[in-house]
């Protein structure tokens, strides 16, 4: 008989929930807290629109912040 591959892993976590159902239910109570949320959505334009343009190069450059070198080492 041919039988799929299951991790150790996979096995552990069925068999967990297998034996403590209430687990799925913490796992939608803590989705619910963090994940599923009404998005207001002007808020949500707003944040889209608050974009600030980033620099050419970003990456130690302190000339654009109008920052001399030698004033960064202070």
């Amino acid at each position: 008989m041919l039988r799929s591959y299951e991790s150790d892993i996979t096995r552990f976590l069925r068999e967990l929930k297998e034996k403590n159902p209430e687990i799925a239910r913490g796992q939608r109570q803590g989705r619910a807290i963090f994940w599923d949320k009404d998005l207001d959505a002007d808020l949500y334009r707003r944040y889209e629109a608050s974009d600030v343009p980033q620099p050419a190069y970003v990456y130690g450059s302190t000339m654009s912040q109008g920052i001399k070198p030698e004033d960064s080492k202070k």
